[in-house]
């Protein structure tokens, strides 16, 4: 997978990409989660064209990208050479693109509530943390949400 080093210049870091600028979001799921289809819609009201993929089995993309072991969650997406593990928001995806780290991607473990597509009906969102995953596999903390 691409580290995300070359091609076009970065735009300024805090600006945002238009959804003309934005790369298509490809996402793995399995056919049965529904909170997966929640996350989509997120992106795709964030201004992402998004392209789906069912499959049975997840183990075989989160080992291809680099996803590492106990950092997975349901879903995984690639854009723009990254990977883009579990409940990440839009506003985190558009950051990482935009600043262009030498990383494999960002993830958000588990499935924590109140993140995009595990939402709650009283808006309440459980502390998480997104992690940057470096091309070593290690991470460190990229945004943080909730209370």
């Amino acid at each position: 997978m691409p580290n995300g080093i070359g091609g076009a210049a970065a735009p300024a870091v805090g600006k945002a990409l238009s959804p003309a600028a934005l790369p298509l979001l490809v996402v793995t799921k399995t056919p049965s989660c529904g909170c997966c289809h929640l996350w989509v819609e997120h992106m795709q009201d964030a201004g992402f064209k998004v392209e789906i993929h069912d499959v049975d089995d997840m183990t075989p993309v989160k080992e291809r990208v680099g996803v590492p072991y106990g950092k997975g969650s349901c879903h995984t997406a690639e854009v723009g050479g990254y990977f883009i593990e579990g409940h990440v928001p839009a506003e985190d995806v558009k950051r990482l693109l935009a600043e262009k780290p030498n990383a494999k991607g960002l993830a958000v473990p588990g499935m924590p509530l109140g993140s995009p597509g595990m939402e709650t009906p009283d808006g309440r969102v459980q502390p998480y943390a997104v992690e940057l995953v470096a091309q070593d596999g290690s991470t460190s903390p990229f945004s943080r949400h909730g209370n």
